[in-house]
């Protein structure tokens, strides 16, 4: 047998305030200093702790989007799958079996090494991870990286910061 549940507002019937204290104080929000985050001025003194935990007002600072560069990644898997359309497209020249791609034309900018390289290929891109480097490689191929690792081979070269710690530690010992 089921139970009948008297609903909330009945228990309130013949009461004056229905359970919020003073009259006044059911009105609108008056009574607790406005609604949200009003209030906090000259007199809301009882608010203001509340937004010293947290940094509330003032900038929080922005993420520059004009020196970055968005990747837009292609597979090895996806290039060699649409291979045979690029060429047909006239995007991609085939000269024996090389194939030479500038995956800047194909609306790509980095190389990322998913999948197999069957044919030999010869790329042009903006960055290139250095698994996908090594498959094209292996099968016979280049990857001439435009961005990515310019700045890594200059810092890589600097051999006269190891030749002048070499001498130091010959002449300390």
């Amino acid at each position: 047998m089921a139970l009948h549940k008297r609903s909330k507002n009945s228990r309130s019937r013949g009461t004056t305030t229905h359970g919020y204290g003073s009259m006044k104080k059911n009105r609108g929000a008056g009574h607790r200093g406005g609604r949200g985050n009003a209030g906090s001025g000259k007199r809301g003194d009882a608010k203001k702790p509340r937004y010293w935990k947290e940094k509330y007002f003032g900038s929080k600072g922005f993420t520059s989007k004009s020196r970055t560069v968005k990747q837009v990644p292609i597979n090895i898997k996806q290039l060699e799958l649409k291979l045979d359309q690029y060429v047909t497209l006239g995007v991609v020249e085939k000269s024996g079996d090389l194939y030479k791609i500038d995956l800047s034309k194909l609306g790509f900018n980095k190389l990322l090494g998913t999948g197999n390289v069957t044919k030999k290929l010869e790329i042009e891109v903006g960055f290139c991870s250095a698994k996908a480097q090594s498959k094209v490689e292996e099968a016979g191929g280049t990857v001439n990286v435009l961005m990515g690792d310019q700045w890594e081979s200059t810092e890589s070269n600097d051999d006269s910061s190891t030749e002048s710690t070499t001498e130091n530690e010959t002449g300390a010992t």
